[in-house]
Parts: structure tokens; sequence; C-alpha cells
């Protein structure tokens, strides 16, 4: 096994994550900019692992987040309960009528076509999800009275706020101290962090939060700029995953935090908006480097196609799976969320158990 779990049996949860729980606004085939009506859907980067992990392999799931405590944040609370994760540990805000004090946040998305690539334009300052403190949260009930066999956040989340950023730091500590696996999705976004500090503030943030870190998800970008790890020669878009320069940037991020369990990252090659080249990797310290399939893709909605290959890898792993399926489960995982609208999975288990297998996409009857 590369992680240690707790047992199912002495656990309520399998998978609980932390971060903020979006309303997202679609407008299918057209433009934000023109738009009369919009479909919606919950999103957000942490919870979508759960949620994944809930409605695609089964899994028993919760969320810690905070909602005002008004209709849009009751809608939000029905799609993730639709989506069967638990909210019992939702922070729930009261409503100043205004949403001068706290709000719900709102993400609108368009998916883009060909050589029209997806827009995002979230709408998220001051609201409840970046004002929770671990305070709000009974987490001493959670990790060590009811039990949780795995916590995933990131660093969406972090880079809220100065509060979230030490949510993320208060929560992982108070997780590991019950024995409970934490992963952690770097997903650097300059335009987040900008608002509390920049790059430097990430830094410090992420630095502080990696020693707790057992599953590590990110690129070469997010390790170079959240936590300062940088091998000269290393590609972002690199595929060929086999190289002594990729090789050289896992192992110093291993050696500068030896806590790191297993170190995970998709690989994607953009064509167009609509079509992508689409694999995923992972390392372990028993397993070292290994890689999925790698396969080109009709891609629908790309929005959480990374989200959900860190809960195909995750399933496998809790799965006691070795790392080379574990990862072909993300990968799988990922490719089919694509092809459907909104940020979470509609995929089955038995197709992404079929599709990591290398099954087709002929009929099924």
């Amino acid at each position: 096994m590369s992680v240690s779990l707790r047992p199912a049996s002495e656990c309520t949860f399998d998978a609980v994550s932390l971060g903020e729980v979006m309303l997202r606004l679609d407008p299918g085939e057209g433009r934000i900019r023109t738009a009369r009506t919009f479909a919606a859907w919950e999103g957000g980067g942490e919870y979508n692992v759960t949620r994944g992990l809930r409605a695609c392999f089964g899994l028993r799931g919760a969320i810690l987040t905070g909602l005002v405590d008004n209709e849009v944040g009751r809608l939000v609370e029905n799609l993730m309960l639709a989506g069967g994760v638990d909210t019992r540990f939702v922070h729930w805000v009261p409503s100043d009528g205004m949403g001068r004090t706290a709000r719900n946040g709102l993400n609108f998305t368009e998916r883009g076509y060909g050589v029209r690539g997806a827009v995002g334009v979230s709408d998220r300052g001051h609201t409840a999800a970046s004002q929770l403190t671990a305070a709000d949260l009974d987490l001493d009930r959670l990790f060590g009275e009811l039990g949780v066999r795995w916590l995933h956040t990131g660093g969406i989340y972090a880079a809220l706020s100065e509060t979230s950023a030490q949510t993320v730091i208060d929560v992982v500590r108070k997780a590991k101290e019950y024995g409970t696996v934490v992963s952690y999705d770097l997903n650097y976004r300059p335009s987040l962090w900008n608002a509390i500090g920049g790059h430097a503030k990430a830094q410090a943030v992420n630095k502080e939060i990696a020693p707790h870190v057992d599953v590590m998800i990110g690129n070469e970008e997010d390790f170079t700029a959240c936590l300062g790890l940088h091998i000269e020669g290393v590609d972002e878009n690199l595929t060929d995953l086999e190289t002594d320069s990729f090789a050289a940037m896992i192992q110093r991020a291993a050696a500068e935090y030896p806590n790191f369990q297993v170190i995970g990252n998709t690989m994607r090659t953009v064509h167009s908006a609509t079509r992508n080249g689409w694999g995923a990797l992972a390392w372990s310290r028993e397993t070292g480097v290994v890689t999925s399939t790698f396969r080109e893709l009709e891609i629908l909605d790309r929005v959480g196609g990374g989200d959900s290959f860190a809960s195909g890898l995750i399933y496998g792993l809790l799965d006691g799976q070795p790392l080379h399926t574990a990862v072909e489960y993300g990968a799988a995982h990922g490719a089919l969320a694509m092809t459907t609208p909104g940020d979470t999975s509609m995929a089955t288990k038995n197709e992404v158990l079929k599709l990591a297998r290398g099954g087709s996409a002929r009929v099924d009857r």
C-alpha cells in the first residue's frame, strides 16, 4: 500500500472535502454575455473530488464548507444532497438580506468550442466559505468520534482569503492527529492569491500545509510556484514522463517533503477546446513513476476533469489497488467527466472500470 489507511469499519466517512461549493451557472452551448437562461449546477475544486467518490464510486462522503442560509444556499445544499454528499458539517451563516457581511459564491462558466476556449467568471468575494474558521467546525467529533479515512482539500480554497488559508492549515493538522490521510491539490491560480499577498503568500501558506500532506497533486508550475521547487529543463507540458528531468523534479519534492507518499498529476495536450490529449501519472515511494494510457478525447466540458482524476486516483488507493491501477482509474474518470456538462462527474463506476481496462465507446446493450 502507498498510504496507511484507517479501517473502514472504524470510520463513518471514507472521504471528506474542505472547500467552497459554488452555484455554477452554465449557458449551455451559448455564451455568458449573450445568455438568457442558465442551467444550475454545484461545484468547487475540492468538493468535486468527494462528490465523485460518493456519486460514482459509492463511498461515504461529506463536505466541510460555509453557506449563507438563504434560498441560494439551500439550492446549493439541495444539489449536494442529490449527489449523495453528507451536509451535516456545513456551517450555516445567517443572511442579512443583502449579502453585505457574507454571501454564497457564484461561478459562471461557458464550455468553449473548437478555437474558442472555455471561459469562467467567478463571483466569490466575501463568501461564507471564505470566512469559515476551524472553530466553526466540530473537528474532534468529525475526525475523532465519527472517523474519516481521507481528507481532501486544495490551493484554490486556501487562496480565497487570509481566513481560509489558516482554516486549511488548522483542519489538515487536526486530520493528521486522528490518522486521516490528507490529499492536497496545489492548483496554483495567481489571480486568487493576488489580493492576499500574491506569490510570496502562496509559498508561505503552501509550505506550511505541505508537511501534513500524504498525497500531493500538482504539475511542475504548481510545485515551483507554491513550494519553490524547480528543476531546470522540466517542461510543464511534458507527455514523456520517463525523462531524467521529470524524475529529478519528483525526487526533489520527495526529498524536501518525506511525508509525501504519492504524487499525482494529469497530462493534457490542448489541440482545441473540444479536442485534447489526456493522460495521467503518479509516483509513490514503493513504485516510482507510473503513467496511464494516453488518449485523444473529444471534450464537451473540461471543467472538473482534474478533480475527477483525483477522485479516481483516491478511489483506487482507498480500494487497495496498486498505483498503476489507481492512476488508470483517475485518468478514466477524468476523461469521462469531461464528456458531460457541469463540474461534477456523471460517470458510473462500471464505466470507469471499463475504460480503465481499455474498453471502447461502442454501444452497451
